[in-house]
């Protein structure tokens, strides 16, 4: 400890350091990332001279998390608990909750497939049923295991439900090496598909040496199991992308030239050749092959998730940014490039390393972004951007297809012992909301899905009143309206009706007219409202 005489000849350096500590990006370990993440984002208000929103209510921060951390809305108990709770750590505690909860796990996967398949993936019908890789992913997230492990065993597709991944590039090694390339590296090579990339680095040799680390793939047929088609995904020790040029200069029967395997921005792959008079063993219907003399899959799964491999930890920061805060800090969410900087540079780095230093766990990065008082803003705000560029309001958005059906169900159908849907109406909703953004963020809102939610006996079978479900409490209840219309609200739109809300569905309730009609109406009315169809 300092002597007084050392403390005033060391004032002026002390003073540095404690400047230096202050600072929001330095000595990041000894902060948390949530107050990092604010301390940045503030700072960009300031000098971008912005007035941010202010914060969420409760009842519009409860619905937030729910949908983002379980993929439904929360039920009217946990509502009328969450807002009646006095603790100033609630919403923490709640996070902490729904990170422990079962269905975050089966959210996670849910969101993911759709990163990994999209709606309409290629091989449509190999892949169409997805329930092994969803229900493999889902307990990845169960467990927690990191997200660099878990991207390893799917490129290495040796465990059930993993195959489907390779399955739906079957025998198209260049659209696998796009896919990679975009999803798990957060680059968009496909440009250098066809000539050397105009604006970036990216040569078309660079896109075919990935090409080949997919050429030797084979996808078995396993035959139907349980009523489901079964893959094995192998690997031959022999094979190469052809490359001929740019397309503009290829010519018919041109013969192309072997590529070797290269990694994205890196060496090639060194290979031993195979013996010499080396010939592939034979395919046989259903058969797993054997493994090759040299495994091109495992070098690549191997490479993609090592702890110095330059894309991977950045590619998922901005993934996950984007997933609860709207918009990558680089936009758009997989194109990271040079000529495409971040919003917040210094930030994006200390969330890569940070990310690295806790071994790729997402939880935690979730747990780290939902705390933020960032997330936590509301959605009102005087920009009108659904996706604002410096995170000044909360996002406004549509909810997914399995948000919606999850919602309507717990509105409506759902009791505390768990009450399964009452009518299967989830193709429907695949098909009518499966794509609610362009894939920009921006609504698409379709007129089908709106007659569905107006029309559809399948919304209303859900909304008729059956022992148990939404409609029968309110109808036995012996409280007075003006407590029931409460109720409602609280349990579909997550909230207490506002004094004229509250008048004018008292008077209509109470009119002349059979009560169980006049009580499944005014469901339905909520469910279709736009507040209820986004997350506010």
């Amino acid at each position: 400890m300092l002597r007084p005489q050392q403390q005033t000849r060391f004032l002026p350096l002390l003073t540095l350091a404690g400047a230096l500590i202050a600072s929001p990006l330095l000595h990041a370990e000894e902060k948390s990332l949530r107050r990092l993440i604010d301390a940045e984002v503030r700072a960009a208000w300031q000098r971008e001279k912005i007035v941010p929103a202010g914060r969420a209510s409760d009842a519009a921060f409860l619905r937030r998390v729910y949908l983002d951390l379980a993929g439904t809305i929360p039920s009217r108990d946990e509502t009328q608990q969450f807002l009646q709770d006095t603790h100033a750590n609630k919403r923490e505690l709640l996070i902490d909750k729904l990170l422990a909860d079962a269905r975050f796990s089966v959210h996670q996967a849910n969101v993911w497939d759709l990163v990994l398949f999209g709606r309409h993936p290629s091989n449509g019908e190999a892949t169409r049923k997805r329930e092994g890789f969803t229900k493999w992913l889902a307990d990845k997230f169960a467990r927690n295991e990191p997200y660099d492990r878990w991207v390893r065993d799917l490129l290495l597709a040796e465990q059930p439900g993993t195959e489907l991944f390779h399955v739906q590039y079957r025998n198209q090694p260049a659209d696998a090496a796009v896919a990679v390339t975009r999803i798990f590296l957060g680059t968009q090579l496909q440009c250098a598909r066809c000539h050397d990339h105009p604006f970036e680095s990216w040569t078309q040799r660079d896109f075919y040496g990935m090409a080949g680390f997919f050429v030797r793939l084979v996808v078995i047929d396993k035959g139907n199991s349980a009523g489901q088609r079964r893959y094995a995904i192998g690997e031959k020790s022999t094979g190469e992308v052809l490359f001929t040029g740019a397309v503009k200069d290829q010519k018919p029967g041109q013969k192309g030239e072997p590529i070797k395997a290269k990694f994205l921005g890196g060496p090639a792959l060194e290979e031993k050749p195979p013996p010499k008079g080396f010939k592939e063993p034979a395919l046989k219907p259903g058969k797993e092959m054997p493994r090759p003399s040299f495994s091109r899959k495992e070098k690549l799964a191997a490479w993609v998730t090592a702890p110095d491999n330059p894309y991977l930890a950045r590619a998922v920061v901005n993934r996950v940014w984007a997933q609860f805060l709207g918009k990558g800090l680089v936009h758009p969410v997989d194109d990271l490039r040079e000529t495409n900087a971040p919003r917040q540079a210094e930030l994006f780095k200390v969330m890569t390393d940070q990310l690295k230093s806790h071994q790729f766990d997402l939880k935690w990065l979730i747990r780290e972004l939902v705390n933020s008082e960032t997330y936590q803003l509301a959605a009102e705000g005087s920009v009108k951007d659904a996706l604002p560029s410096w995170y000044e309001r909360a996002r406004v958005r549509p909810l997914s297809a399995e948000e919606l059906a999850a919602a309507i169900q717990r509105a409506v159908a759902f009791d505390p012992a768990g009450r399964k849907m009452v009518t299967d109406a989830r193709p429907y909703f695949l098909m009518y909301f499966g794509e609610p953004t362009n894939g920009r963020g921006e609504f698409q809102g379709r007129l089908s899905g709106h007659l569905f939610l107006n029309n559809s006996d399948h919304i209303r079978r859900m909304i008729q009143r059956r022992k148990g479900n939404l409609a029968d409490l309110l109808l036995v209840s012996k409280e007075p309206w003006e407590r029931r219309v409460e109720q409602l609200f609280l349990s579909v739109l997550s909230r207490p009706p506002s004094g004229e809300e509250r008048k004018k569905f008292v008077a209509y309730l109470t009119t002349d007219g059979k009560p169980e009609v006049l009580v499944e109406e005014a469901i339905w009315v909520l469910l279709n409202t736009a507040e209820f169809r986004f997350n506010h």
